[in-house]
């Protein structure tokens, strides 16, 4: 395993069960107490793991995981003692890429960070391709919007339409979907 930048966050400050763990295992760490704001910390320190180990996260972690999530994601493992099923689930949509119930155990960290962040990984392509989808999907959109423009106020057929999109974007060197944005604003416009 690589040497990871590893933020702590625990509850109880005399537990160092989990800190020398990842200190053993060759990780570089900073550990902090559950209520400091570790959404502006990462900022600063950019770690490649956050690691919680607290009872049961707070409705306000888990809305500060979830901005968290939209703004620079990162791995997140919780250790917890909470294993109440709303709080798994509000902890999984908040982006917890581990989430371990009374499993704090020192041979098995490396393999729940390795699975966390393999896990994450896997999630933020998912995401990936899933936004990847919808522009192109809202592409095709526009794309059929600006060819219907073009069919009412020029009399074209819709393969008339379409290449002379087409046309007009390469000779532009922009895309098909920002050509038709163009076409639909510039109608917008003579309305």
């Amino acid at each position: 395993m690589n040497r990871l930048n590893v933020l702590l966050i625990e509850s109880d400050p005399d537990n160092t069960l989990l800190e020398n763990s990842l200190k053993d295992h060759g990780h570089k760490l900073l550990k902090t107490l559950h209520n400091f704001d570790f959404l502006r910390l990462i900022k600063e320190i950019t770690p490649d793991v956050i690691i919680f180990n607290l009872y049961t996260p707070s409705k306000k972690l888990l809305e500060d995981l979830q901005t968290l999530s939209y703004q620079s994601a990162l791995p997140v493992i919780m250790f917890v003692s909470d294993g109440n099923f709303d709080t798994i689930n509000q902890a999984i949509k908040a982006g917890v890429s581990a989430f371990i119930v009374d499993g704090l155990e020192p041979n098995r960290i490396a393999s729940i960070i390795n699975v966390a962040i393999a896990r994450f990984k896997y999630q933020q392509s998912l995401k990936n391709a899933l936004e990847e989808a919808c522009a192109k999907l809202e592409d095709r959109k526009q794309i059929d919007r600006a060819k219907a423009i073009l069919i009412k106020s020029k009399n074209f057929t819709e393969d008339e339409a379409y290449h002379t999109l087409r046309r007009l974007a390469m000779d532009r060197n922009i895309t098909l979907g920002e050509m038709a944005k163009n076409v639909i604003t510039m109608s917008e416009l003579f309305k």
